[in-house]
């Protein structure tokens, strides 16, 4: 149960490579540069419930279980399936672009998203 919380964005590492990589307009990199973006993760064995709310007061909601599964959405409203494992505590999803992690270490939200040579680190606090 150790990402149960609402976290709150540190530091990230990359985000402007990373969104650019996305097609993300410039405008809303700009508006998200420095945004404390908010997770709120509730968790009941395998069964999540993700929630992140984004500068545009966009909120993006994602239930899954590990290892079966489930219909997913991007902040862009792409809706796709996908499986989400855990493996060492560390959460491992792909996403149509990229690949996500997730690990609590210490005490801090830690997330990686991937694409290509293209990292993205977000560090969040518990709140």
């Amino acid at each position: 149960m150790a990402f149960t919380g609402r976290w709150e964005t540190e530091t990230q590492e990359g985000y402007d490579a990373f969104c650019k990589l996305l097609g993300i307009p410039d405008d809303i990199i700009e508006k998200g540069r420095d945004y404390k973006l908010i997770t709120e993760v509730t968790q009941d064995g395998d069964d999540f419930s993700w929630t992140q709310i984004y500068p545009t007061n966009a909120k993006v909601t994602n239930k899954f279980t590990i290892g079966k599964e489930c219909d997913m959405e991007t902040i862009g409203g792409k809706k796709f399936k996908a499986t989400v494992s855990m493996e060492g505590g560390k959460l491992s999803v792909t996403f149509p672009n990229y690949h996500h992690t997730s690990e609590i270490c210490g005490g801090k939200l830690i997330e990686t998203s991937k694409a290509g040579s293209v990292v993205l680190k977000r560090t969040s606090k518990k709140i």
